[in-house]
């Protein structure tokens, strides 16, 4: 005679299902993940001593930190509303061999010092793995605070204390006229005309990054035009007004017609991400170059300059400019609590006045225009 069926285990395409009902919880349907008759008989076993566990004892069923992680990331997906989430699923694949087979139980300071010794040794600064923990402490603290399994307990009955380990933080470094030239003397092509662009309108690298044509805006009165980033693409949620100087101008007319969607592409494609290794390659070159021409080591700073850095160099111009606060708060798209993407021509016209500030170097009387690899303007002092 052949075996018999467990009750409650049928075969579909070539994997073995549950569909029972439970006394006390109800119907049970899930996939076992067997095609193994045996294998799936002892994964219902399992998992009817796990309800028994629940509903009689209040046991919660053992999950592992990858589960928690995989319906993080999953119901974020769904929500589409964390413009971070590709910066959580870096972290997160970087955790999993250190903390990705344990229970959500065992996760705390103590499993998680090797990863933190890691990340050290591989010379990842403090901030990035306070990242890193920040999203893993996010994931503890949801499954105890939020998700329920079907009995209506909690994933996890307490969130550990997750400390974030103490360093200094890098300070900012606007680079100096000089330094931009080195710099840009550097990069290749695609980025330096990425790097141009956000020096003159303070964006972020990944609002660059995504820059789009249809975020173009035109204004007729002062025959220019204006990106408007949607609040979604944008770090504070807010939407983005980016006006454009006319070296930010000449960048754009440079990139017109090269792609039918995104501003900035490499080889026909959208560029990704603008700090990689030939920023990287670029960096190292200028501080040689730097060094040779000035005759003195190049600062750590500028040695180790970030994208970011560009951002904090237009800030600072403005300022040096005297530019007033509340029109860099506008230019730089910082939160401000105004509805900064709605303005008049002349309110505009104002702005771009001021953006225009930061084309050439101020301290000398005239500054020149040096055309760079793909056709864009850079102010270079004469």
């Amino acid at each position: 005679m052949g075996r018999s069926r467990t009750a409650g285990l049928f075969l579909r395409g070539g994997v073995w299902h549950v569909d029972k009902r439970v006394r006390g919880f109800g119907r049970l349907c899930e996939s076992t993940g067997a095609s193994d008759p045996g294998e799936a008989e002892r994964y219902l076993a399992r998992r009817l001593e796990e309800i028994r566990q629940a509903t009689v004892y209040g046991v919660r069923p053992t999950r592992l930190f990858r589960q928690a992680a995989t319906k993080y990331l999953e119901d974020e997906l769904l929500a589409g509303t964390k413009r971070s989430l590709s910066r959580d699923a870096q972290a997160l694949k970087a955790v999993d061999p250190y903390i990705g087979d344990l229970a959500l139980r065992q996760v705390h300071m103590g499993t998680l010092q090797s990863f933190i010794q890691a990340r050290r040794k591989a010379g990842r600064q403090p901030a990035t793995i306070r990242r890193d923990l920040a999203t893993v402490r996010r994931i503890l603290n949801l499954a105890a605070r939020l998700w329920r399994d079907e009995n209506g307990m909690t994933w996890l009955e307490t969130p550990p204390l997750i400390q974030m380990p103490k360093g200094p933080a890098r300070q900012p470094y606007p680079l100096s006229w000089e330094e931009q030239r080195h710099l840009f003397d550097q990069l290749p092509a695609h980025l330096q005309a990425m790097a141009l662009f956000k020096v003159n309108t303070g964006c972020r690298e990944q609002e660059i990054c995504r820059l789009r044509w249809d975020w173009e805006v035109q204004v007729p009165e002062l025959a220019t035009s204006v990106f408007i980033i949607p609040g979604h693409q944008v770090k504070n949620g807010e939407e983005r007004l980016v006006v454009l100087n006319r070296i930010a101008a000449s960048v754009i007319e440079a990139q017109r017609g090269k792609h039918p969607e995104a501003v900035f592409t490499y080889r026909g494609q959208p560029v990704t991400k603008m700090y990689n290794s030939a920023w990287k390659r670029a960096r190292r070159e200028a501080a040689k170059a730097y060094a040779k021409e000035s005759g003195r080591p190049a600062p750590a700073g500028f040695a180790a300059i970030r994208v970011h850095d560009l951002k904090h160099t237009f800030g600072r111009r403005l300022r040096a400019a005297g530019v007033s606060f509340e029109d860099r708060q506008d230019l730089l798209g910082h939160r401000s609590g105004r509805i900064t993407t709605h303005y008049s021509a002349a309110e505009l016209g104002n702005l771009i006045a001021a953006a225009t500030t930061v084309c050439g170097d101020n301290s000398r009387k005239t500054p020149a225009l040096v055309v760079l690899r793909g056709g864009a303007a850079v102010g270079r002092a004469a």
